[in-house]
């Protein structure tokens, strides 16, 4: 008999806690997630003096079903247990439980070193557990760590009161108004703006309100979607149908549109077919009614600036719970609505037609079914989602031509939006007309071997393309003119075109396609990049500095270095000469706009640069002016060929742009909601911010 045995330290429970939870918000939701699947209908997070990890404390606390001694041994003590995989629903709320690993217990190993849980379930005694993170240090084997856990008389849980309360003192880490503010966020999220008589509530109180006073709330979310529907399915039809356009108030050249099923046009589009204009009836299956309502939002920050403060909340809210749920008898049927569940396949449609499709980041939906009409409507017997029969089918069909309807409404409201308050978007270069191309082609071209070989011709010219669109900058330094490219390829691509609505359906048109793809090619094979190595970024952008130091002075432009006070760790592995151009492309816009928006004052131009570790994982270069600030949103400015300069060619923030996308990096522009969260100062606040996020690995 082997009597080897594994050996664990005590050691690994601190570092469960420690490296399998990502961070301090993460492990607080995964507290949140065990009140919820303790059919609990209300928890509190609490956080007092977090600024001060000596005194700080951190009390979540919920009312819940509670833990008795057997469950707190056996599954609260017990790594990794099964527990909570072997129940498909919990018992009041039929909730399907969040979670399923069996470590998030372990999450408040993560925020403090001390940790008191009492826990109470109906008609028993409380169980008290504590632990001491700071004691265990001293034991080296798991088993020889003893245990604080005892059942006392109810003393937080007095009379009928069931629940779970955890204590955490002795904080690892110190909280700042930007972490704080990021745990809001992440907290409400878990609250439904559709029913704020939701049977789960979770509140979230700290000390230090002015924190988070500005910060968007749950029940306030629906109050900023420019659009809102209500719709019911029967049969064949569209029955009801109720669209409004609901314009901010500070929106005075838009006025509030209804639009409901009495409308002349949407009369005409009650009736449900697919796009073979064969019927969609509900009536085939066992499906019943179907009743639909969502509010629908505008996320260009130029349009959210109109209406609301806290936009980084509320896109961050879309991104977690955007999407379209499915209710039956009030109940959700899991996992429809979840960020990796795209069932009715929103973002594809959003891809294939950008400006006219909705997205899941952009709805928040509900669909309510009646269980004993839907019994066609079966679920898996592991409570994600239903079989893909055929009435699922069916009533996917049918919501997706109701979405058709109601976008098609919303296109001529957000058009009018645009055109007020926006930006129209503009083609991109080359991409545009290849795929105009591949549509003339599609339809004109019988033949299928020609119309099949011009068709993976243009994706090669696509793919090649877009390798150079990644280095354009290196193109420049190798001599090429982007601007000659594209003409030589637009011509190209304008002659195809031609040539193919006239169905000349020849050699001549195979001649041209590998051409121009031989060209392209050839372009990205002279250009492509030598690969990445680890640069300091700090003697990095002093290099970028001393290259534009002479315009710098020239143009009495004060620069703050804040990056030198750097200390942490600086070395990336980055394209040396991509990134210091990018540097160098964002110094000169600075310049530009700072001449004109301080010309006609005597005040001193600014310019600040500082390195920061934010987000996780990146080190990001801030350069922030003291001038006007962008004069396009940000979703534009990074566009090619949109520009703001009257002698601009549109074409330098793009590149940045591609230049950190080839480097895993992220390009911010700070609202005014994120502004705090970088640690700009003041007198930048109202000027250009750019940031530069590099990936560590």
């Amino acid at each position: 008999m082997n009597e080897n045995k594994f050996k664990v330290r005590a050691r690994l429970l601190e570092q469960l806690g420690e490296q399998l939870i990502k961070n301090e918000s993460i492990a607080l939701i995964e507290l949140v997630k065990n009140a919820y699947d303790a059919d609990a209908s209300e928890v509190s997070v609490i956080m007092k003096e977090v600024d001060n990890p000596t005194n700080g404390q951190i009390i979540i606390e919920d009312n819940g079903c509670g833990m008795d001694m057997d469950i707190i041994k056996n599954v609260w003590l017990e790594a990794g247990t099964d527990f909570k995989s072997t129940i498909s629903e919990t018992p009041l709320y039929k909730r399907h439980p969040l979670g399923e690993k069996g470590i998030g217990r372990f999450a408040v190993h993560k925020l403090g070193n001390k940790i008191e849980l009492v826990s109470k379930q109906e008609n028993k005694k409380e169980i008290y557990f504590s632990i001491n993170w700071d004691e265990i240090k001293k034991y080296k084997y798991i088993d020889e760590i003893p245990i604080n856990l005892f059942e006392r008389e109810p003393q937080i849980f007095k009379g009928n009161n069931t629940g779970t309360h955890i204590f955490i003192t002795s904080l690892k880490n110190k909280w700042d108004r930007g972490s704080t503010r990021d745990l809001y966020r992440s907290v409400i999220a878990f609250n439904n703006p559709f029913n704020p008589s939701s049977n789960f509530r979770v509140n979230f109180n700290i000390d230090n309100a002015n924190w988070i006073q500005d910060l968007l709330t749950p029940d306030k979310v629906k109050d900023y979607a420019l659009y809102y529907v209500e719709a019911e399915l029967e049969g064949d039809r569209i029955k009801k149908f109720r669209y409004e356009f609901r314009p901010y108030n500070t929106m005075e050249k838009l006025q509030k549109r209804v639009v409901d099923e009495t409308d002349e046009h949407i009369a005409k589009v009650l009736e449900m077919v697919d796009g073979d204009n064969k019927s969609i009836d509900l009536n085939n299956h066992n499906i019943g009614h179907v009743n639909f309502s969502a509010y629908i939002f505008d996320r260009e920050t130029k349009i959210l600036r109109l209406g609301l403060s806290d936009i980084k909340g509320l896109k961050e809210y879309l991104n977690l719970n955007g999407g379209i749920r499915i209710y039956r008898d009030g109940i959700r049927v899991y996992d429809y609505g979840e960020p990796e569940n795209d069932w009715l396949e929103l973002d594809i449609r959003r891809v294939n037609v950008p400006a006219k499709r909705i997205s899941n980041n952009l709805i928040l939906g509900a669909i309510e079914l009646n269980r004993n009409e839907s019994k066609d409507l079966i679920e898996k017997t592991n409570r994600e989602g239903f079989i893909e029969n055929e009435a699922y089918i069916t009533f996917k069909s049918a919501i997706l031509y109701l979405l058709n309807v109601i976008e098609n409404q919303r296109n001529i409201d957000k058009e009018k939006i645009r055109l007020f308050y926006g930006t129209k978007e503009k083609s991109q270069p080359v991409i545009a007309s290849i795929n105009e191309l591949k549509s003339v082609v599609e339809e004109k071209i019988k033949d299928d071997v020609t119309r099949n070989e011009i068709i993976r011709y243009l994706d090669r010219i696509e793919k090649e393309y877009e390798d150079i669109n990644e280095i354009l900058l290196k193109s420049a330094g190798a001599g090429l003119n982007l601007s000659v490219v594209i003409h030589e390829m637009e011509k190209i691509l304008g002659e195809l075109k031609k040539v193919v609505e006239k169905e000349k359906v020849n050699e001549r048109i195979v001649t041209l396609v590998r051409h121009l793809s031989d060209l392209v090619e050839g372009y990205t094979a002279l250009i492509r990049s030598s690969g990445k190595k680890k640069e300091e970024i700090i003697k990095l952008i002093d290099q970028a500095i001393f290259n534009m130091e002479y315009r710098l002075n020239y143009h009495s432009i004060k620069l703050e270095k804040e990056y030198k006070n750097y200390k942490g760790d600086n070395k990336i592995p980055v394209v040396r000469n991509l990134l210091l151009n990018s540097i160098m492309n964002i110094i000169d816009n600075s310049i530009w706009w700072l001449d004109y928006s301080k010309k006609d004052t005597d005040k001193e131009k600014k310019l600040f640069i500082n390195l920061i570790d934010k987000p996780e994982g990146y080190l990001s270069i801030i350069i922030a002016d003291n001038g006007c600030g962008f004069t396009l949103p940000s979703e534009e400015i990074i566009k090619p060929y949109v520009f703001a300069k009257p002698d601009g060619m549109g074409i330098g923030l793009h590149i940045v742009s591609e230049v950190m996308k080839a480097h895993n990096g992220l390009l911010q522009f700070p609202d005014d909601s994120e502004i705090d969260d970088y640690n700009i100062p003041e007198k930048y606040k109202s000027g250009a911010i750019t940031v530069l996020s590099l990936k560590r690995n």
